[in-house]
């Protein structure tokens, strides 16, 4: 285990032997680090906490922190990160809450860049991208392969779905649907298109594309459909397919309401 000998690593700490620990980092109580991990210097991990393989986790960064919730009580509740995973200098990850479930979840190969910050009983599933010091607020979800932009913040128990792209200084006070481009601040967020991109880089089908752009279209640009009406139609008509189910299974079990506003032009 290579341990540089200026950290500070709990004996209840639990570490794969191949973890690599850096100048002046603190790994604490209830730590468990998984096989091929690499902890910069001046890394602190508070427990509970279980790291899982092969993640980097940057200078000063902070993960496994007590939540900032004014009903915590000292409970050992839990971060839970899995493989792959890039976090960069000054990202905090805070665990979770008694009420909110008790665990904080990280999923496999996200990139949370520096500054970042990720609050208590936060879900984030793979392939997330959180860039430089957006904030998520306790009990966010974040759908896989989703991007939030820089300096976003996000209201508490805000969901944004699968493959979603947030515009970087936005304020995120409604859910945001899958497959959207949306941007704006706090009561005026708009979807601004479909993000057509970055579901061709991750390989989907010209024909499931069009399908969930035509679902789109019924959605959010038919002024004379009522809410109800437009789910309804887009279920008739596109319902077969698995991603744009996935679309309308997200915006009626909302809760907070999903953006709508959409970009003139």
């Amino acid at each position: 285990m290579n341990i540089h000998p200026s950290a500070i690593v709990s004996e209840k700490a639990e570490l794969h032997e191949s973890v690599t620990v850096g100048p002046f980092s603190v790994i604490e109580d209830g730590v468990k680090i998984g096989a091929g991990t690499t902890v910069a210097t001046h890394v602190r991990i508070s427990g509970p906490s279980t790291i899982g393989e092969n993640n980097t986790i940057d200078s000063f960064a902070a993960l496994g922190g007590a939540p900032q919730d004014l009903s915590y009580r000292g409970e050992a509740t839990e971060l839970i990160m899995g493989n792959d995973n890039l976090i960069r200098e000054y990202a905090s990850i805070h665990r979770g809450t008694v009420k909110g479930g008790g665990k904080t979840r990280i999923g496999n190969s996200c990139m949370v860049m520096a500054y970042a910050h990720i609050g208590h009983d936060c879900i984030i599933e793979d392939h997330v991208i959180i860039v430089n010091a957006a904030h998520l607020s306790g009990h966010t979800e974040v759908g896989a392969r989703a991007t939030v932009g820089g300096l976003t913040g996000t209201h508490q128990f805000s969901r944004i779905g699968t493959f979603a792209f947030i515009g970087g200084g936005s304020a995120v006070s409604k859910d945001v649907p899958p497959y959207a481009m949306v941007t704006g601040e706090r009561g005026q967020m708009r979807i601004s298109g479909l993000n057509k991109v970055g579901l061709r880089r991750n390989g989907m089908d010209r024909k499931t594309i069009k399908m969930i752009d035509a679902a789109y279209r019924i959605l959010f640009h038919s002024p004379e459909l009522l809410h109800d009406e437009a789910l309804a139609r887009a279920e008739q008509e596109l319902g077969e397919c698995r991603e744009v189910a996935e679309l309308l299974a997200f915006i009626r079990s909302s809760k907070r309401g999903v953006v709508k506003r959409v970009k003139k032009g």
